[in-house]
């Protein structure tokens, strides 16, 4: 008799620091619980969903998301909804830590596209500050060229073709327990935790820059 095909569900990423490593500009139960449990949710929703499917499993989330219409009708709401907060989430943690300086090859793409450091946050902070609800906010390459752009819920830029390399999380769960409804705050100190190493490497990644 044949064995059933195992398929390997989607597990929670873990964190690459300490939950007050963000301190002073993310708290550490926000961390904690955005992480341990909106996280988590998402991750258990998609596998529940998937599960009606089992064979989307051998399916990258970006190829899955890259062509929502192509997922199955029964649960294409739910993996766009949960698969994209597991992939947004991912993205999220991964360009957060504390000291680390713009590095040579994403702040040349910045200059060039925004002028300035400093206009590319005014620029983005208006995108995050204008995101009615909830959602993101995203610096993404669309077609090789920097753009800033918004999303809504747990939609990403990779279901409108668009390669993500910074986002900041502006649902009310990422900053509440500290900021309140001081989204913009929260935006201004998010500049502070910036992972310019992660980003400097996905932004060379795609550029092809040796």
């Amino acid at each position: 008799m044949e064995k059933p095909t195992i398929f390997k569900k989607y597990e929670l990423e873990k964190l690459e620091y300490n939950y007050d490593a963000l301190e002073p500009y993310m708290d550490a139960e926000t961390v904690k619980i955005h992480h341990d449990k909106h996280h988590q949710t998402y991750v258990d929703n998609l596998n529940l969903a998937l599960e009606k499917h089992p064979e989307l499993f051998k399916i990258s989330l970006e190829k899955l998301l890259s062509n929502t219409n192509k997922i199955p009708e029964d649960i294409r709401a739910q993996v766009i909804n949960h698969g994209g907060g597991v992939i947004n989430h991912n993205l999220f943690w991964k360009i957060l830590k504390p000291n680390t300086k713009i590095q040579k090859d994403i702040s040349l793409g910045i200059n060039q596209k925004f002028s300035s450091l400093e206009k590319f946050k005014e620029e983005f902070k208006k995108t995050a500050l204008s995101q009615f609800g909830s959602g993101w906010a995203w610096l993404v390459l669309n077609k090789g060229e920097l753009e800033i752009t918004k999303t809504s819920n747990q939609n990403t830029p990779i279901s409108e073709g668009k390669i993500p390399i910074l986002t900041i999380d502006v649902w009310e769960h990422s900053y509440y327990l500290k900021y309140q409804n001081r989204r913009a705050e929260y935006i201004d100190n998010f500049f502070n935790i910036i992972n310019w190493e992660e980003v400097n490497k996905r932004y060379k990644e795609i550029k092809k820059i040796k």
